[in-house]
């Protein structure tokens, strides 16, 4: 793709790879038969699962630089009205995954955070300093953000400050949002997807951001693909070398997760590149392209589909009624492929019915922006 291009193959290619993770990583058959890479790590760590959220954050700033430059990649009353509309809508559509379809319900107890959440608020942000701070200097915000983060979490929490009970996010979370309205996964009041956590994450979007100039500055060439493979392994190895004082922990995005995963990022995006934008091999991408091109809306869309399966649509089982969720997998899945590899092969299935709607709605050229 030249660099006049409006768009990059590849992006949407690796945009649509990581729906599609997301999906199958969202959606087991069965939370007791998960295959140990479609896991998050428990606490400190980095698992496949555990980079697909920031690799879609980091493809968020790429994609960032691509759709400000009719705005002149600046500040003006065009891009404000782009920036917010885009911020309200997709956490509002959080929200929505978060209520239905139990419409009627205890608001007092509504976990406001979420996925969708942070990608508004991290998109938000990362654009008001893309676009304010001048290039040069954008790397020494992101310097600024990740180390005052490191500073907040390492001095301001307990004994055990990177702990999940003496973690300080948790604190400021339950103080501007409640402790009823935090994520109870973890057994007690936190969210991996809370307030203060979100100002590292802004950095994967400036990352994605840089990133993104990088290679719309550029001819699709070998020499664009090693600059992107070299600023991966430096941030990678950058990554590594921090978490050995600050540890890889997803669920407080610590710094050392930042620079990790962003990357792994630049690296997995250099190699898509190398063979769609600079090769020109595209069409082993196409499936993906389907997803890459209507992203927040397939992802919105599995959300209330495995919503539906779990709340609404109930299978008569003896004396009972049962989900369908739990129906299509231990009816249909088990029975094919067993508990593991059909826990697998149920999420799969997931994939492959979302990916259908998205692709009638490519081949139709409809596509949902937000």
């Amino acid at each position: 793709m030249a660099k006049n291009s409006t768009r990059l193959v590849s992006l949407d290619i690796f945009r649509g790879l990581t729906v599609a993770f997301m999906i199958i990583v969202n959606t087991p058959g069965s939370w007791d038969y998960v295959y140990a890479p479609l896991r998050h790590a428990k606490w400190h760590g980095c698992t496949p699962t555990d980079l697909v959220f920031p690799f879609f954050l980091f493809i968020v700033g790429v994609s960032l630089w691509y759709s400000m430059k009719k705005y002149g990649n600046e500040i003006n009353t065009g891009s404000i009205i782009r920036i917010l509309r885009r911020t309200l809508a997709i956490f509002a559509l959080g929200l929505f995954l978060a209520i239905f379809p139990r419409f009627v319900r205890d608001y007092s107890t509504l976990r406001i955070m979420g996925v969708l959440q942070r990608i508004a608020l991290a998109y938000l942000f990362g654009s008001l300093l893309c676009l304010t701070v001048k290039r040069n200097y954008l790397w020494i915000a992101i310097a600024v953000i990740l180390i005052a983060y490191w500073a907040i979490i390492g001095f301001l929490g307990g004994a055990d400050p990177y702990s999940l009970e003496g973690n300080f996010a948790a604190k400021v979370d339950a103080a501007i949002l409640g402790t009823n309205h935090l994520y109870k996964g973890f057994g007690i009041p936190f969210d991996p997807e809370g307030l203060l956590s979100t100002l590292p994450a802004i950095c994967t979007v400036l990352i994605g951001y840089y990133i993104g100039e990088v290679i719309g500055s550029a001819e699709a060439d070998a020499k664009t693909v090693l600059k992107l493979v070299l600023f991966g392994i430096a941030s990678t190895g950058l990554g590594i070398f921090w978490g050995l004082f600050f540890p890889i922990n997803k669920a407080l995005w610590t710094s050392s997760y930042v620079l990790y995963t962003a990357g792994l990022g630049m690296i997995v995006l250099a190699l898509i590149y190398l063979i769609a934008d600079v090769g020109k091999l595209q069409k082993w991408g196409m499936p993906f392209l389907v997803f890459g091109t209507n992203t927040i809306f397939s992802y919105f869309l599995a959300g209330v589909w495995t919503r539906m399966m779990l709340y609404v649509i109930k299978i008569p089982s003896g004396d009972t009624k049962i989900t369908f969720y739990t129906w299509f997998y231990e009816k249909v899945c088990v029975p094919v492929a067993g508990n593991m590899n059909g826990s697998l092969m149920f999420a799969i299935i997931q994939v492959l019915l979302i990916w259908l709607i998205s692709f009638i709605l490519y081949r139709k050229k409809v596509f949902i922006r937000l």
